[in-house]
């Protein structure tokens, strides 16, 4: 398998400490609010990786931090305490946002069709962990205490910057908007370990340390949850691609000045979600989420098909038409499913060479985009329907579009529907006869042009919870 590794910059062979074992670790989210539709999308294709390795017949331990406490906004550690500003938002407790946005983020997960990792840990679970990493640092001459806090001495290091190289200039204190300059620091790459002092001192989650009372920083969070649950050597980083500078690059600082040795050898970075006006963030008010989507009528399943149409090392860009492209391919795509007929014994000799195109397409820096084009190869193929039905199982382990549970919902609909028809105007529904009689009605009324009446029986059969929609010849309905 090639994967790219964005420390290198380069597709290398993808290779682990342990043959046959992979030990993977996803930055988790900052519960403070919903996922928007843009962080999802790294944890879609971050999904993908993780059973792409167990499809390819890797056992793989995935570890997620949920960031609970102590996530501050700027890359110099300052800015606004996220997690506070949620508290103070909808007036509750930091552990009240923390426990109600984390069940949300794996409600979402679970509607995308994302797997739950293995471990999940809230970072104010592993406080003794940080503790340790800290103080070990500084007994290694890494780590220094300054105005109540402990900084990370970034000088001590030979190669700061693993992932890209920085202008100095640009990255100086004050010339960025919302970086201001701490006064503790020897070094301006310089980041905290554990706060004492900060200018939150409302700060409701504070713990004992040998420094004082405190919390710990954003960074270290990452680096105690992953030596703890996924040992000294890690064989695979996952994030979005705006964490590979500060956070990655200050876990690889923290990590390897503690270890004395190589921490992580291949790191994978997810671009962003793009709107016509740039990255979609909720600063910007572009607050997507999977709520919302649903609530428009779009199948979640329908924005994870969207995902998967585009390679996750280029910027997506999301607009409501090319959504509903998506969705109209994702439904169209379920049709010609469940008209395959059931039954029969599958070729396994056809169901291997497929098989062998997924692992070496996909097996490609998760080619995506390659795995939908061959579902398509697949419906075209010279072959029997089970043969078909097992080959899209197969990949389904992987792509996780519900393909064959979705063709039966659409089977089992089409088995209900019945038909009415009245003057050359048919109805297809789930044989209700008054909503016929209405639909039927409605149809004569546009047919003479009294759309005042059309509309009226539309309302109507609205409030009754029955959606129809217009076809050659007729309407169909449903209970929406």
């Amino acid at each position: 398998m090639l994967l790219y590794n964005s420390a290198t910059h380069k597709k290398e062979e993808f290779t682990t400490h342990t043959p046959g074992r992979v030990e993977m670790y996803t930055c988790g989210p900052t519960v403070y609010h919903f996922a928007h539709i843009g962080n999802l999308r790294s944890y879609i294709m971050e999904d993908v990786l993780e059973k792409f390795l167990r499809y390819s017949g890797y056992e793989v331990n995935r570890v997620m931090n949920i960031t609970d406490v102590g996530h501050l906004s700027s890359d110099a550690d300052t800015g606004e305490d996220k997690m506070l500003k949620g508290a103070k938002r909808e007036h509750k407790t930091v552990m009240e946002i923390a426990q109600f946005y984390t069940d949300a983020f794996f409600s979402d997960c679970a509607k995308l069709n994302i797997k739950t990792p293995d471990t999940v840990q809230p970072a104010t679970g592993c406080i003794d962990e940080y503790i340790k990493i800290v103080s070990g640092l500084l007994d290694k001459g890494y780590a220094y205490v300054a105005g109540g806090n402990v900084y990370f001495d970034s000088s001590k290091l030979e190669r700061y910057y693993i992932f890209n190289d920085h202008n100095e200039e640009d990255l100086a204190v004050g010339v960025r908007e919302g970086v201001e300059e701490d006064s503790n620091k020897r070094n301006k790459n310089d980041f905290v370990l554990w706060f004492t002092k900060s200018k939150f001192e409302d700060q409701a989650l504070k713990w004992d340390s040998p420094w004082g009372v405190g919390y710990p920083g954003w960074h270290i969070e990452c680096s105690g949850i992953s030596l703890k649950y996924n040992g000294e050597y890690l064989d695979l980083h996952c994030g979005g691609i705006d964490n590979a500078f500060p956070h990655h690059t200050n876990e690889i600082a923290q990590s390897e000045s503690y270890l004395g040795h190589p921490w992580c050898k291949q790191w994978f970075h997810v671009h962003h979600l793009n709107t016509n006006s740039g990255k979609m963030s909720k600063s910007k008010g572009e607050f997507l989420t999977v709520s919302l989507l649903e609530e428009k009528g779009y199948d979640p399943l329908s924005y994870r098909f969207f995902c998967l149409q585009s390679h996750y090392r280029k910027g997506l860009v999301f607009s409501w038409e090319n959504l509903d492209n998506a969705q109209g391919a994702y439904q169209k795509l379920i049709r010609r499913i469940a008209a395959l007929k059931e039954g029969g014994e599958p070729d396994q000799a056809v169901v291997q060479e497929f098989r062998e195109k997924f692992l070496q397409q996909v097996g490609n820096d998760l080619n995506t985009s390659m795995a939908v084009t061959l579902l398509y190869d697949v419906l075209k193929a010279k072959t029997d329907d089970a043969t078909k039905l097992a080959v899209l199982a197969d990949f389904d382990q992987v792509l996780s579009l519900s393909l064959l549970e979705q063709a039966a919902k659409v089977r089992q609909e089409q088995a209900a529907q019945k038909t009415t028809s009245d003057g050359g105007y048919t109805v297809t529904g789930e044989g209700d006869a008054e909503i016929d009689k209405l639909v039927l009605e409605r149809g004569q009324a546009k047919k003479a042009k009294d759309f005042a009446r059309a509309d009226q029986l539309r309302d109507q059969l609205k409030a009754m919870g029955v959606e129809v929609t217009d076809v050659p010849g007729g309407a169909t309905w449903k209970r929406v």
